[in-house]
């Protein structure tokens, strides 16, 4: 492709059109960029140049070329994405990598700043969304995808990106995701781990062992103990072991999800078919933490039965809740997550993969040891904080509109909370709070998990929704600002693989 280092200065020099110049990009002779007003996309292209051929506007001529004005439509972003190979989704590999939960749809244009005022080395992935927050957000795949590309073409994001779909538990959903473009896709077998084996006595254990579902593990019991007991697995000075004890937990508790995780997998294979793409398995939505010996054992079984990943997210020690900081000793945090971090960088003959962070919003106080221990090899997984920014903005610019919401999901979070794990009681949440204090609720931990976790019901009303986003649009510069100084937090740590 022919880019020029140059925006698009004739697009630019267009009395009255006024787009945006981070936008303006020139590729071969044809120009593009976005109208800052009316959500529109102009192209100017030699006249008669095929390329037109792919957008949807109104043409008019100007000189020897013709400008098309049209909609930021599905066809036009898909004909923007021929045009523009970097705005297609791509895998990342292991690099150092963020991801970008967004559930408006307006967030993007802040992480890029932010992305850049970080320094460099940070693999994005722009869009990034579980199907339970589409649920909740009325959004569909397709959606967020475009959304998400829209905002960094808009800001001159040309150094590519992935896009993950995060958190899938079924074929349907995989097929959903697949048809809309994504490159990542993040298998969630949490409903198939067994957090009761930990607590399980010898004959519950054995039985439960006894009734894996092993021909979906494409093994017989009988060939469980050879592979495990009596090696040690070596992993940069540490050493993993298994007993009888341990390795009965370790099938008991993950086989099942193994297995799910390899039927996904499959699935996902087919319906990609020569496409590229990556996939992370997260099992961090859990009770209880994933042991060393458990890490090994995910990875030596998925490995056996073919799959093959870029990162994975044990459930890490201590309590990672939402838009808040991580609640534990950080040093056995560190502790932990130096052996994690060893065996994901050895424990596969196919090279090492990255340990993800999810739940990773706000966790300020354990970004250094992850990044140090893991050596650069991690991805950071965020969405809800960017909606409390969002909040934080309105909380500026409209008191009574953010007050509203908060009473509102005062009321929700009882019910809201139930498929996340929090631990906010509306009960130390003020009910009653002046307009200069309103946006010292976003510093509050028991807010702040409020807000966060009831974000679907209050989108779901329209009396909120229709304003906020006609908020944010028309403050979308205070928006982005406000992003850029919250991420930047975030991704300092991670620049560079950490690297000074």
């Amino acid at each position: 492709m022919g880019l020029t280092k140059n925006p698009a200065t004739a697009l630019l020099a267009m009395n009255g059109l006024d787009v945006l110049p981070n936008s303006a990009v020139s590729v071969d002779g044809t120009e593009a960029g976005l109208v800052a007003s009316g959500q529109r996309v102009a192209i100017l292209a030699p006249s008669g140049s095929q390329v037109l051929s792919g957008f949807e506007g109104e043409s008019s001529a100007t000189g020897n070329r013709t400008l098309l004005l049209g909609p930021m439509s599905a066809a036009n972003l898909e004909a923007l994405r021929d045009l523009m190979p970097w705005l297609r989704p791509r895998p990342l590999g292991t690099r150092t990598s963020a991801g970008f939960g967004d559930r408006l749809g307006l967030a993007t244009p802040g992480h890029v700043r932010a992305l850049r005022a970080a320094g460099g080395g940070i693999a994005p992935i722009f869009a990034q969304q579980s199907i339970r927050e589409m649920d909740r957000t009325g959004r569909g795949p397709q959606q967020v995808l475009d959304d998400a590309t829209w905002g960094a073409f808009a800001e001159g994001w040309q150094e590519g990106s992935g896009a993950d779909a995060d958190h899938l538990k079924t074929a349907e959903d995989v097929d959903a995701c697949v048809a809309a473009g994504y490159s990542f896709f993040t298998f969630d077998p949490g409903e198939y781990v067994d957090d009761g084996a930990e607590t399980a006595g010898a004959i519950a254990l054995r039985t439960a062992l006894e009734d894996l579902p092993w021909q979906d593990l494409e093994d017989v019991q009988a060939d469980l103990k050879p592979r495990y007991l009596g090696r040690a697995f070596q992993a940069e000075g540490h050493e993993v072991s298994f007993d009888d004890h341990s390795l009965a937990l370790a099938a008991v508790k993950y086989g099942a999800a193994v297995a799910h995780v390899a039927r996904l997998y499959r699935h996902l294979q087919s319906a990609m078919g020569d496409e590229d793409f990556e996939v992370e398995v997260s099992v961090d939505e859990t009770e209880t933490p994933t042991t060393h010996a458990q890490h090994v054992y995910i990875a030596t079984e998925l490995r056996r039965l073919g799959v093959r990943w870029v990162s994975l997210a044990p459930r890490y020690v201590g309590r990672f809740e939402k838009g808040v900081d991580f609640i534990g000793d950080v040093a056995e945090f560190e502790e932990d997550i130096e052996v994690h971090a060893a065996i994901a960088r050895t424990v596969s003959p196919d090279g090492p993969y990255k340990l993800s962070l999810h739940s990773g919003s706000d966790k300020f106080s354990i970004y250094p040891a992850f990044v140090r221990q893991t050596m650069g090899l991690a991805h950071l997984k965020t969405a809800g904080t960017s909606y409390l920014e969002a909040l934080r903005t309105v909380s500026a610019l409209d008191a009574d509109l953010f007050r509203e919401i908060y009473d509102f999901a005062r009321g929700r979070y009882e019910e809201d909370r139930a498929s996340y794990h929090v631990s906010a009681s509306t009960d130390r949440a003020p009910d009653s709070v002046g307009d200069a204090e309103l946006p010292a609720l976003l510093e509050s931990f028991d807010a702040r998990e409020i807000l966060h976790v009831t974000f679907g019901s209050v989108l779901k009303e329209a009396r909120f929704r229709d304003r906020l986003l006609g908020l944010l649009r028309e403050h979308s510069e205070h928006y982005a600002a406000g992003l850029e100084r919250h991420f930047l937090r975030h991704l300092e740590p991670f620049a560079n693989g950490g690297t000074p």
